[in-house]
């Protein structure tokens, strides 16, 4: 993966389509491995601990930092990473 500078990396969103900030944040993108990747690695049995923690975080603030339909979709996809976690078949 490409490291740019943070100017690069503002013209560079000025310029193309707008990334995705609930499924693919670019920001948890900018290296190797995806940056959940590594929070499950590093957490190990700990991981749905950060899942619930992480759902519940995005429900509490949703009403106050401007972008709530953005936040109750990142508190979706934390949940279905969570309910993933539960489900006995894989998808």
């Amino acid at each position: 993966m490409e490291t740019i500078r943070h100017e690069e990396y503002m013209r560079r969103m000025a310029e193309g389509p707008r990334p995705d900030m609930v499924n693919k944040p670019p920001h948890y993108q900018s290296a190797e491995v995806e940056c959940i990747d590594a929070i499950r690695a590093a957490t190990g049995d700990g991981f749905q601990f950060h899942l619930q923690g992480t759902v519940l975080k995005y429900l509490w603030r949703y009403r106050y930092k401007g972008k709530p339909l953005e936040d109750l979709k990142k508190a979706r996809w934390y949940l279905d990473r969570l309910i993933e976690e539960h489900d006995p078949e894989p998808r």
